[in-house]
């Protein structure tokens, strides 16, 4: 018998592509990738894998429902940092899910964020957070005979890229931050391991509460402890706080980057749910999550030129 498919939006990213990973080694599913370009280097190696690809678009409704026919069940993700999605992530994940609907998935996993602006009454935006929290309802009302959310926590791999360490004003190298760098606020993990959440909640079926939210942490961090765990590796790093406004002109973006970090300083990056969804994940995968120190000694390799 044919095993179910799943398939996996994003899968030649981050977070999707840890998800075909661990739906990979678990061996329960067929794994189905839509993707814009089926011969991209990155298509081609999931095909070597045996996964199937789809020519599909987020932003081409017309072309989701090759995505989703046949489909057991269905990961969804949108990327808010996409110029495509940017602003739209909202109405690109609604159409998502109805297109899932349609086509006759019977799980939806949606990876989704903390709605930071019912949160905070309005003093919080963090559009890429909130754009993701608004498309919760669609999925709730859509029908599906079940359906999961996955919330991806603070990445460790920000570090290896645009949260790289950097020369600071004092001489030194490390970060600057619009937020207390004391406050342990940041749950934070492995995007890769969010694909062992997601995995885990497809092979368990109705073993898993409806609509249960699954936060995938490593633990709960302040910059200091960070910034404790590469010096701990021989580096010489710091960490300074640095006024909003002043951060606000460090590089395209840095708004929405300031008002996140003043977000986690209020509410935490979970949020007032976090031990609770935490503690679900947690309990659906043995071992839970590897911490931020463990996750480091692996991969850091140095930091970059200045």
């Amino acid at each position: 018998m044919a095993k179910p498919i799943i398939t996996v939006i994003g899968g030649t990213g981050s977070q999707g592509g840890g998800v075909v990973d661990a739906l990979l080694a678990a061996g329960d599913f067929a794994v189905r990738v839509p993707t814009r370009d089926p011969d991209s280097a990155s298509a081609r190696r999931l095909a070597e894998r045996g996964v199937q690809l789809v020519q599909a678009n987020l932003h081409d409704p017309a072309t989701l429902r090759a995505a989703f026919e046949g489909a057991h069940g269905a990961f969804v993700v949108t990327n808010f940092w996409d110029p495509g999605q940017m602003q739209q992530e909202t109405e690109v994940g609604v159409t998502a899910v109805k297109a899932a609907k349609a086509a006759g998935v019977q799980h939806l996993v949606w990876s989704t964020l903390p709605d930071c602006a019912a949160l905070s009454d309005g003093r919080f935006e963090v559009v890429h957070f909130t754009g993701k929290a608004r498309v919760d309802e669609a999925v709730e009302a859509a029908g599906f005979a079940r359906y999961t959310f996955v919330e991806a926590p603070f990445y460790f791999q920000n570090f290896l890229g645009m949260l790289g360490p950097q020369p600071l004003p004092t001489g030194a190298r490390g970060w600057a931050v619009p937020m207390d760098p004391a406050a342990r606020v940041i749950h934070a993990g492995d995007v890769i391991e969010v694909g062992r959440a997601v995995a885990a909640a497809f092979s368990a079926g109705d073993r898993l509460p409806n609509g249960a939210h699954l936060a995938v942490c490593g633990g709960v961090y302040s910059w200091n402890d960070f910034v404790a765990a590469f010096n701990a590796l021989g580096n010489d790093f710091a960490v300074i706080q640095v006024p909003g406004e002043a951060y606000d002109g460090f590089f395209p973006g840095a708004h929405e980057m300031r008002e996140m970090f003043e977000y986690f300083e209020a509410y935490t990056y979970f949020g007032p749910k976090a031990e609770q969804h935490i503690a679900a994940a947690n309990k659906l995968v043995p071992g839970g999550f590897t911490p931020f120190a463990e996750w480091l000694a692996k991969n850091w390799k140095g930091a970059p030129a200045a």
